[in-house]
């Protein structure tokens, strides 16, 4: 079986059967793309880009500093798809994220000036400033690819994907995200600092500038809604779906664990290891692909009981407990 080549998808109007490798190479120019800005973050940028191939969401959590701002700016421009920036503050306003209908006097009539919502990569920078209601503007558009504003449902341009960002540390002035918000996300990671080579690297590269304005888009719209389309054709065999199945009752008899994974989580991790498995040249899902994006998938949708909180247990820990407990599918 092979998965379709999003650019015959494209001259065809529908999706091909051929070769694997071109879907593998266009995922590795905007891999190529991306680094040229972020550098010695290979793993952390093909997360975020098996979530745009997955129309999944990303939250990015880190301390400040280390690029989440710019690993979105450098992925929207790296795609040629509409951008839209949203600085989360205190008194930002729902409307300010998904627009507004105004009255236009001379034209006696009510138009929409829609928000930066209705943009294919929309960074939702320092989600974690806003106040729950405008956090909650966020919630449909996530869920549904849709707004509701003056009781009419509007689409979302597609692909539509919510980059969102937020400190860890620092929590004066903060609202956390409620757990059916984080829930909307596809994966969580952070970023880290670099290595000393790389932070070298980075002094001598970008000691002026970003190094933004040198990079230019390598894929487009068009080309990245027929890769969605090829992901969605990648196989997943009945033996590893059942090891899905497994890991999700594994986690909800997990004894450090209140609230395990539910079947929103299970989709979700099926969803993005069929971006990874076309991403690695296969037409197939292979238990390593689950194996390796199961942290990042996983470990913001576990809920903790009091007790594993009080004695400092991470959702991470938990999460490589259950993948190393649960047997691998064997093939036939």
């Amino acid at each position: 079986m092979s998965t379709p080549d999003p650019n015959q998808a494209l001259a065809d109007g529908q999706s091909a059967p051929v070769q694997t490798a071109s879907f593998a190479d266009l995922f590795q120019r905007i891999v190529g793309s991306v680094e040229r800005v972020i550098q010695g973050k290979t793993e952390v940028i093909e997360l975020v880009v098996l979530a745009l191939m997955s129309e999944g969401h990303v939250l990015i959590e880190d301390r400040p500093g280390v690029g989440k701002t710019t690993l979105a700016k450098a992925l929207a421009t790296s795609v040629d798809a509409s951008f839209g920036r949203i600085q989360f503050t205190p008194d930002l306003l729902p409307s300010d994220v998904v627009g507004v209908t105004v009255w236009e006097r001379d034209a006696a009539r009510f138009t929409f000036r829609p928000g930066p919502i209705f943009n294919n990569l929309v960074l939702a920078d320092e989600i974690n400033r806003a106040s729950p209601k405008t956090q909650s503007a966020l919630l449909e558009a996530m869920a549904e690819g849709q707004v509701t504003i003056d009781g009419q449902s509007r689409p979302l341009s597609r692909p539509f994907v919510v980059i969102a960002t937020q400190n860890p540390i620092e929590h004066e002035g903060t609202y956390p995200l409620p757990d059916s918000q984080l829930d909307r996300f596809l994966m969580r990671i952070t970023v880290g600092y670099p290595s000393r080579d790389d932070e070298i690297s980075i002094l001598d590269t970008h000691g002026e500038s970003d190094g933004l304005e040198n990079l230019q888009p390598v894929i487009n719209a068009a080309s990245i809604a027929a890769m969605i389309r090829a992901v969605k054709g990648v196989h997943v065999a009945p033996a590893v779906r059942a090891y899905l199945v497994d890991l999700a009752e594994a986690s909800r008899g997990h004894p450090a664990v209140w609230v395990g994974m539910s079947p929103r989580a299970t989709l979700a991790l099926q969803r993005v290891a069929r971006a990874r498995a076309a991403a690695s040249g296969r037409a197939y899902v292979s238990p390593d692909d689950i194996k390796a994006l199961a942290e990042p998938v996983l470990s913001h949708r576990l809920l903790l009981t009091p007790d594993a909180q009080l004695q400092g247990i991470e959702p991470e820990r938990v999460v490589a407990e259950i993948v190393h407990q649960v047997p691998v599918p064997v093939p036939a």
